[in-house]
């Protein structure tokens, strides 16, 4: 049994600190200036609340966008809950942490992505995470793939 430092957990336990600080000053004083967010989250993981019509047209991932309405935001230690507008149509959603795979503020140019890879199965780490994946290091989002 060899113990290693998982860096790539560890940083994306930094990177998700970071979001959740960031929401929490948003929740409390509302979005500043030109900030706002596009978060892409996993919509199949176990902790995400969308409407059904929602999980029913984006089946894996989702992009929703902070901007100039929302409504509810409330930051937990584990996710976050807001309400956002569809088309005229407000729906509540619970993102977690965990479910997040970019998040963006293009207002400033800065973004995060999280990367995971399905372990082989084999990981004799007793410090590893428990949901047998090895996350990859974090990196920085290109703008270019949220310009059109």
């Amino acid at each position: 049994m060899t113990r290693r430092i998982d860096y790539g957990n560890l940083m994306h336990r930094a990177m998700r600190g970071l979001i959740q600080e960031v929401l929490t000053d948003i929740e409390a004083n509302g979005l500043p200036g030109e900030h706002h967010f596009f978060i892409t989250f996993d919509t199949l993981h176990p902790d995400v609340e969308i409407a059904d019509w929602l999980s029913d047209r984006f089946p894996e991932e989702m992009t929703v966008v902070m901007q100039h309405w929302y409504d509810n935001l409330k930051v937990t230690d584990d996710g976050f809950g807001v309400t956002l507008n569809f088309g005229d149509q407000p729906e509540p959603l619970y993102i977690p942490y965990d479910a997040i795979r970019t998040f963006v503020d293009p207002s400033v140019e800065f973004g995060l992505r999280f990367e995971t890879t399905e372990d082989d199965g084999d990981n004799d780490d007793p410090g590893s995470d428990e949901n047998d994946t090895d996350a990859a290091p974090g990196e920085v989002v290109s703008l270019d793939s949220f310009r059109k």
